[in-house]
């Protein structure tokens, strides 16, 4: 599978990073998923997008008051935007010298530095080395963790059904109930989210 570069470092954090990308390029990243930023040979930081925040310019106010706006016009601002479109992304650990570590990167990412959508088989890998990294999900009640939770586990339990797989996402689910057993409600709001959760497989057979 071809790496899917979905933008560059604007700015960057022990926790967590700030991505750059153009508006074309939204079709990859999405609310929930793994990226990767490889620093050097053998060094690469994980994290999981919690925002994808989308600023408006000059041009987009002026649009937004006219009538009758050209479709081509439209299609110009959102192909050539010259914006950025910022995603938010918490660091969920690293990977050194083919080890994978569920612990803060000992050193963050540098500015412009790409950043990668990690394809299935990597977001497997990262999974299967523990629930480890759930709690820097869990840290920031400012986010919404509950639905950032809820996304990643969609995406991660697809990934696995689609490796032969089937016992993870019952496993990463225990893993959370343990977690949060002494919040009450922090853990029904997490399972409340987490049964909306589906496969694509699940959504043909409810369309069939």
């Amino acid at each position: 599978m071809s790496e899917i570069e979905i933008g560059r470092l604007l700015r960057s954090g022990t926790t967590g990073f700030v991505v750059g990308c153009r508006v074309n390029q939204l079709n990859a990243p999405s609310f929930g998923a793994l990226v990767r930023v490889p620093l050097e040979p053998g060094y690469q930081v994980y994290g999981v997008i919690y925002d994808i925040h989308i600023d408006d310019d000059g041009l987009v106010r002026q649009l937004i008051t006219a009538e009758d706006v050209p479709e081509e016009v439209l299609r110009d601002n959102r192909e050539n935007r010259n914006v950025p479109v910022e995603i938010g992304v918490t660091a969920v650990g690293y990977e050194k010298e083919g080890h994978i570590y569920h612990l803060l990167p000992p050193r963050p990412p540098l500015s412009l530095d790409s950043i990668y959508l990690c394809s299935p088989d990597e977001v497997v890998r990262f999974t299967r080395a523990g629930f480890g990294y759930f709690r820097h999900l869990l840290r920031d009640r400012d986010k919404p963790v509950d639905e950032l939770i809820a996304a990643h586990l969609m995406a991660a339990r697809a990934a696995h059904l689609a490796s032969g797989s089937a016992d993870w996402y019952q496993s990463a689910l225990g893993a959370l109930i343990t977690t949060l057993r002494d919040d009450y409600q922090g853990l029904m709001d997490l399972l409340s989210a987490a049964a909306e959760i589906k496969t694509d497989h699940e959504f043909d057979q409810e369309g069939n």
